[in-house]
């Protein structure tokens, strides 16, 4: 005989786990188009301005805004790039990356240190 708590068990609500990052609907990464490139303020205690991307997902109506990691970029309207989902703690708002060194965005110039997260190839041989 099951006891009480046992049959209690299976009319319990469990917690359903959200995804960070929704519009990617369970995929790593997506393919992206700019819409507009532009500069943001992050919140309180940092102050540097952080370029982002508005951008809207290959084959859907998707729209979602993206941080271009690293320091120049040259992406403008139309451009397409690649976006995972990643948390930014100070941007308001952005929970998605464009990945360097893919499509139109490319690496980071000089780039010695985690050349890795920046697409930089390496140039020992």
């Amino acid at each position: 005989m099951p006891t009480l708590n046992q049959i209690f068990k299976i009319f319990r609500i469990k917690k359903i786990k959200r995804s960070i990052s929704p519009k990617l609907k369970h995929n790593p990464q997506k393919k992206a188009v700019c819409n507009r490139v532009l500069t943001i303020s992050p919140k309180k205690p940092n102050s540097a301005n952080r370029r982002i991307i508005k951008a809207r997902i290959f084959n859907s109506k998707t729209k979602l805004t993206a941080k271009i990691p690293g320091e120049m970029h040259n992406l403008q309207q139309h451009s397409t790039v690649l976006v995972n989902g990643a948390r930014i703690k100070d941007l308001i708002g952005v929970s998605y990356k464009a990945i360097r060194g893919k499509y139109d965005l490319i690496g980071v110039s000089k780039r010695k240190t985690r050349r890795s997260v920046y697409g930089v190839k390496s140039t020992t041989k």
